[in-house]
């Protein structure tokens, strides 16, 4: 029996963002707004009697909820959303018990699976840390030290996700898991959630955005299903 599992933050308004030093330095929280562009009961006088429509209008910067980053996030003029094959987008996955790194303590390579398990994978970082989803805690995270996103590199995974806002230490600003795994063609997938659910059942991993041009990332719907 095939089991779905939906592995996506709810995109909703004045949902959890990301935060952003402006010009002035003083940090700067964003989110997304959700919003009826037209009611039911404004487009309903121009319908036959007890019809009518309600037509939604979503603002939001791309790198909020679970989101795809392109190449093009790190790299100006690389592969943006639209152009990512679809194929690259749903692979085969491995989930990689995380729980023991802290924002203080990386998870390293004797951590992770032999890079011979890995060729072309989806390889997701169960921190556990989406139990902080909407508080400030969110904000510290753990992460995969260099040595490890080197070993992931090296192993020519898929795509890497975690169930954090950033795949990089924020304090890292050579952001090496963008730099490394963008330029060589591995997707990255943040916050990411529920990957208990997986367990250690073989799965299928789909991070599936609009096909947007000049989008650097967008958000997904992430889904494993589960064989």
């Amino acid at each position: 029996m095939t089991d779905i599992i939906d592995l996506t933050q709810t995109f909703e308004d004045g949902m959890p963002g990301f935060r952003m030093k402006g010009p002035d330095g003083v940090p700067r929280a964003f989110t997304a707004s959700v919003q009826p562009f037209l009611t039911h009961e404004a487009s309903a006088p121009n319908y036959a009697d007890g019809v009518s429509f309600e037509i939604t209008e979503v603002q939001f910067q791309t790198s909020i909820g679970t989101y795809l980053d392109s190449p093009r996030h790190r790299y100006p003029g690389r592969a943006d959303i639209a152009d990512l094959p679809l194929a690259s987008l749903i692979l085969d996955g491995v989930v990689v018990d995380g729980r023991a790194a802290t924002p203080e303590r990386p998870l390293g390579v004797a951590e992770l699976p032999p890079a011979e398990s890995l060729r072309g994978k989806a390889v997701l970082i169960r921190f556990g840390w989406d139990r902080h989803w909407g508080t400030d805690a969110y904000f510290r995270y753990p992460i995969v030290d260099r040595a490890g996103l080197a070993h992931l590199r090296d192993a020519d995974i898929g795509l890497f996700g975690v169930d954090t806002i950033n795949a990089d230490d924020s304090a890292d600003l050579e952001r090496p898991a963008h730099t490394w795994f963008l330029d060589s063609g591995i997707h990255i997938v943040e916050n990411l959630r529920g990957l208990e659910a997986l367990g250690d059942r073989p799965f299928r991993f789909f991070a599936i955005p609009l096909k947007v041009r000049a989008a650097a990332a967008f958000p997904v719907r992430a889904f494993a299903e589960v064989r």
